[in-house]
Order: structure tokens, then C-alpha cells, then sequence
């Protein structure tokens, strides 16, 4: 015999697992929203840190080419004639030139490019430079630029800034560097990106997705010559009694900024991460 006083208990009791079922799909839902959320976070975070690595590199690079001469079109090179008044040694600096540069003119890059015109034709063209190092302006880089207090430098506050009116001084400052700008030939070009499958493994409008996400970063970099240190060289020679050289050389630390903007076209910084590193170059 049922007691009156049970009537409706399995209604009750349905609605208060129903209601319990509830929070906890709610609950489960709300930890992956978050879950999902930390790991989109943690993910900009380390590209991010892979841009700074790369303006740490690049301003390696920056370096070693002031000491070894900056790459330039050898059309763009020259020196000034001495004239009549030269002396022996002027006269004999100048002609070593002017072969030199004939020789630099007889190595030519040749590239080929394909453009598409306006009837659907493929065109080839061919593309010839020559480009070598300016040896007559390389050397030492030294502290002769005004630094800009972007975010980015205003974030090492281990900078031994002078006191105003004087500003610090830096080798050189490059700013807002798109990090896209340096990996782009590794993504497939053209509409066909965006549209098509590529080889398979991917969509063009995942493809499309990953170019957007990484036009977002960008790096910055400058470094300071900040004297002179003890230049370690190693290697191998079959002199008697040769050992590792040792010699006096030139400090530079370097800073560097890895930047996630709000967007592709923003330069609202939403996330920023500064390293930096010392390297030491022979004299």
C-alpha cells in the first residue's frame, strides 16, 4: 500500500537530479571554457617568446654585419676620386678599389620570378643583382643613437638611464618589426592559400587563420657597446705548442622585445615579453 504522504516524491526526486545534472554539465563546461582559454593564453605567451629570441637574433646579426660591412648593391658603392693632388699611398688605396668593385661586378645573383598579366599569361622575369659588403664602412658599432623610450626599452628597468637633458645612447634601435615579415615564404602565396587544400594536411582557411594569428607579433631590439672584455677563441693548428687564443674584445648587451598586438593592424600591445643576452666580438 503506497503511504498518501509519498504522492509526488518521484517528481520531486527528478527535478533535484535534473537540477544537480545541471550544474555539474554547468560546471564541466565552465572548466573547459577555461582550460581551453589558459592554453590559448599559454600559447601567445610562447610565441611570444619565440619573437623575442628572434629580435635577439636579429640583432646579432645587426652587429656582425657592421664588423664584417653591411650588404649593398654594388652599384650603390663608391669612393671619391683623391684627384691630382693624391699622394702615392691615396692614389694606390683608390685604384685597389676600383678593381675590387670590377671584380664584385663579374659575381652576379641571378633570380627568376613568374607574373601572371592582365590575358592570363605566366611571364618569367628575369631578376640580376649584385650585391657585397661595403668594407670601407665597417667597424666597431659604438653608442652614437638616441634611444626611443617605447614599451619596450621603459620594460628593462635594469638600464642605467643619464639623467635629462642627456637621453641613452644605443647602437643602434629598430622598432616595430613585423615577425611575419620573416617567416612569410614558408606559407603558400596567393589566393590559392586561402581557398584550397594543401597538400592535404591542412585547409587554406586554417592556413589563412595561422598568417592572421602571426601578423599580430612583432619584435624589437637595440643594443650597447658597454666596453671592452676577454674574447675566447678556440680551434685546432698543427703550430707547435698552439693552444686556444685568447684576446681582448668588445661587449655588447643586447635587448630585445617580443610583442602581441590587438591585431594585424593594431599596435595596441596586448602582451609583451623582454629578454636579453651579452656577446662578446673580437677587436
Amino acid at each position: 500500500m503506497i503511504n498518501k504522504n509519498e504522492k509526488g516524491f518521484a517528481l520531486v526526486l527528478s527535478l533535484v537530479l535534473l537540477m544537480v545534472m545541471s550544474l555539474m554539465g554547468g560546471a564541466l563546461i565552465v572548466i573547459s571554457s577555461g582550460d581551453h582559454q589558459s592554453n590559448n593564453t599559454s600559447d601567445q605567451y610562447q610565441q611570444a617568446f619565440y619573437v623575442a629570441e628572434t629580435g635577439l637574433l636579429e640583432a646579432e646579426k645587426a652587429i656582425i654585419n657592421k664588423y664584417m660591412g653591411p650588404y649593398v648593391d654594388v652599384a650603390d658603392l663608391t669612393v671619391d676620386d683623391p684627384g691630382a693632388d693624391a699622394t702615392a699611398e691615396q692614389q694606390e688605396e683608390y685604384n685597389n678599389w676600383l678593381a675590387y668593385k670590377e671584380k664584385l661586378k663579374e659575381v652576379e645573383n641571378t633570380t627568376e620570378s613568374t607574373e601572371t598579366n592582365d590575358e592570363g599569361e605566366t611571364i618569367t622575369k628575369t631578376n640580376s643583382t649584385t650585391h657585397a659588403r661595403d668594407f670601407a664602412n665597417r667597424g666597431m658599432p659604438r653608442n652614437e643613437t638616441d634611444i626611443t623610450e617605447t614599451e619596450c626599452a621603459l620594460s628593462f628597468k635594469n638600464l642605467e638611464r643619464p639623467s635629462a637633458p642627456e637621453t641613452l645612447k644605443v647602437t643602434g634601435h629598430a622598432r616595430n618589426q613585423s615577425f611575419y615579415n620573416l617567416i612569410s615564404p614558408i606559407f603558400p602565396s596567393g589566393e590559392a592559400a586561402a581557398a584550397a587544400n594543401v597538400d592535404g594536411t591542412a585547409t587554406g582557411k586554417q592556413i589563412q587563420k595561422e598568417k592572421d594569428f602571426l601578423k599580430r607579433f612583432r619584435y624589437e631590439f637595440f643594443s650597447i657597446n658597454v666596453g671592452t672584455a676577454t674574447y675566447y677563441g678556440s680551434g685546432a693548428s698543427i703550430k707547435k705548442q698552439s693552444s686556444d687564443a685568447q684576446s681582448q674584445g668588445t661587449a655588447y648587451k643586447i635587448y630585445a622585445c617580443g610583442i602581441m598586438t590587438a591585431g594585424s593592424t593594431s599596435d595596441r600591445v596586448e602582451i609583451l615579453i623582454p629578454l636579453e643576452s651579452l656577446i662578446v666580438m673580437p677587436n
